[in-house]
């Protein structure tokens, strides 16, 4: 695979819905999404830099991967897409249309995210756990030298807290995880952790779809009370039994969300 160019599954008929994936969890997590929808939608699911068949990119960040992205979708000439960003994914959406504008989308979906994942005086609604750059500077040294453990921690904490886990899923996610390069990932996330995406959200200029796992051990409820107090056009879709990834959890309700807004918006 070129140094310059994304790996893209692309299947279906219909219009465009363009699933982006969050970090260290590459396009092959929207799986059971481009299944159930391609006979409804054009699905278009990148593998970003530093992830999964595209691997080794000339710049492993949120920036690169939002014109990357972009690229793609121009080339094909798309339009009235439907851009479904999930985790880290949402950041690349909202990168995407900061560089490059709205007039290729209808709407977004954000899967469980926050405008800033580093919480600091002024903010607190960013990780759950108080992640600061204090703290974010021992765990960017720490992805590489302790990527043995990391896989099955990464994989437990998508889940919904409170309930019971079915095992052979975090294993498959863990497992999935793993085949991830630390090395590239350590990029991806200093480029993710330096975002702060408040400003474009409270003069976004499209619907925004806001779908949270009520139970996420990522983020809080004070992450929707923004949104719900910042963001013009919001649609807030919780998921009561899920966490920070209610597509994986939830997989029927999710599709039928997904599906609606694909018919609808």
């Amino acid at each position: 695979m070129s140094t310059n160019s994304l790996y893209i599954r692309d299947e279906g008929n219909g219009r465009p819905l363009v699933l982006v994936h969050g970090w260290s969890c590459p396009g092959q997590f929207f799986e059971a999404q481009s299944l159930a929808l391609k006979m409804h939608a054009r699905c278009i699911v990148p593998d970003l830099p530093g992830h999964g068949r595209t691997g080794s990119y000339s710049s492993l960040s949120i920036e690169a991967s939002a014109d990357a992205l972009y690229e793609y979708l121009l080339a094909e000439d798309l339009s009235d897409i439907v851009l479904c960003g999930w985790s880290m994914g949402a950041l690349v959406a909202y990168s995407l249309i900061e560089r490059h504008g709205p007039d290729r989308l209808s709407s977004v979906v954000a899967i469980d995210m926050t405008p800033k994942v580093l919480n600091d005086a002024a903010w607190s609604n960013g990780t759950l756990n108080g992640l600061d750059a204090s703290q974010n500077a021992h765990v960017i040294e720490g992805i590489v030298a302790d990527w043995s453990k990391l896989p099955g921690r990464i994989a437990r904490r998508l889940f919904a807290a409170g309930l019971p886990i079915d095992p052979e899923l975090v294993k498959r996610v863990a497992t999935e995880i793993a085949h991830e390069d630390p090395r590239l990932l350590r990029q991806m996330w200093v480029s993710l952790t330096a975002q702060d995406f408040r400003p474009l959200l409270k003069s976004f200029p499209l619907p925004l779809h806001l779908a949270s796992g009520a139970r996420s051990q990522l983020y809080g409820c004070g992450v929707r009370q923004w949104h719900e107090d910042n963001v013009p056009d919001l649609r807030l879709h919780q998921f009561k039994d899920a966490g920070h990834a209610p597509h994986l959890e939830q997989t029927k309700a999710f599709n039928q969300f997904l599906l609606d807004v694909v018919l609808s918006d």
